[in-house]
């Protein structure tokens, strides 16, 4: 399979974020664990083990310790600089280093959008999971960053008559989905909110994403040096297209959240097509 990600450099560029956090620069991910905890507060259960899953930060792991519902919270990070000196573990991307049916609870949380076999990734967390564990993870979803996409290549099919790709591609909810039924999860669910942040322009914007380590990190990206006339360029556009009154820029951040429980005998399960016992229109009253 040809590589969507050159994923040393997504590493690379996540290591750099460490020392380039700014002041609220992490305020997707204090959402997202935020949301994590709420998620679990509605699940009437406990979870033994629990593994966050290259989340970058700690906050997935102490959003579940916050919880009270999970007895061992595991970090799993691709390079040991993300663990920060905290216990955890190191492992290679794209792998779950887990036993069959060793987790209780496997969480992660924006990191699936930028793997290059999410299919294998979901399955790998499946397998990884006890009968009847839960998943739960979130992603970058399609319209995040569409302004920034759209101002981008505006600007280098101006300057240079066509453009490289240099924002990621993303899936929408519907696909997520259909990925968390093709690696056999039970009681799937898909759902996905939206988020507009404002910015003083397009570089303040971008500041951020290098905070994040949210920069595109593409196998097929153009390795010319882009140049600062097409950043320019692009903040002009960006500035003329998706401004407020008040001069400030609009970003567009959607979130995927995927949740799937590891197949159990004594799970629910849809009722078998023709089996009920009472039509819908009686129910309505017609």
């Amino acid at each position: 399979m040809e590589p969507i990600f050159d994923l040393d450099l997504a590493a690379a560029r996540k290591r750099r974020a460490l020392g380039a956090a700014g002041a609220g620069a992490d305020f997707l991910m204090t959402r997202a664990a935020d949301d994590l905890g709420e998620r679990l507060a509605a699940v009437p259960r406990r979870f033994g083990t629990a593994a966050a899953l290259f989340c970058q930060t700690p906050a997935a792991a102490l959003a579940l310790a916050a919880t009270g519902k999970v007895g061992e919270a595991v970090r799993v990070e691709a390079d040991a600089a993300l663990l920060d000196g905290a216990d955890g573990i190191v492992s290679a991307p794209e792998t779950v280093p887990f036993e069959p049916e060793s987790l209780d609870l496997a969480v992660s949380l924006y990191h699936l959008h930028e793997v290059n076999d999410l299919p294998g990734m979901l399955v790998q967390i499946r397998r990884a999971l006890k009968p009847d564990g839960l998943f739960l993870g979130c992603l970058a979803g399609a319209g995040t960053l569409a302004e920034l996409r759209e101002a981008l290549l505006a600007a280098e099919t101006e300057l240079t008559g066509g453009a490289s790709p240099r924002v990621s591609p993303l899936a929408d909810v519907r696909d997520a989905g259909a990925l968390l039924q093709r690696a056999r999860f039970a009681l799937p669910v898909a759902d996905h909110e939206t988020v507009t942040v404002r910015y003083d322009s397009m570089f303040a914007l971008m500041r951020d994403l290098r905070a994040m380590g949210a920069t595109a990190s593409l196998a097929a990206r153009s390795r010319k040096h882009a140049g600062k006339a097409l950043f320019l360029r692009a903040a002009e556009i960006y500035a003329e297209r998706f401004s407020d009154p008040d001069g400030r820029v609009r970003a567009t951040f959607s979130t995927i959240w995927l949740s799937g429980w590891a197949p159990h005998a004594g799970q629910q399960k849809a009722a078998r097509p023709g089996s009920a016992t009472v039509s819908l229109a009686k129910v309505l009253g017609k």
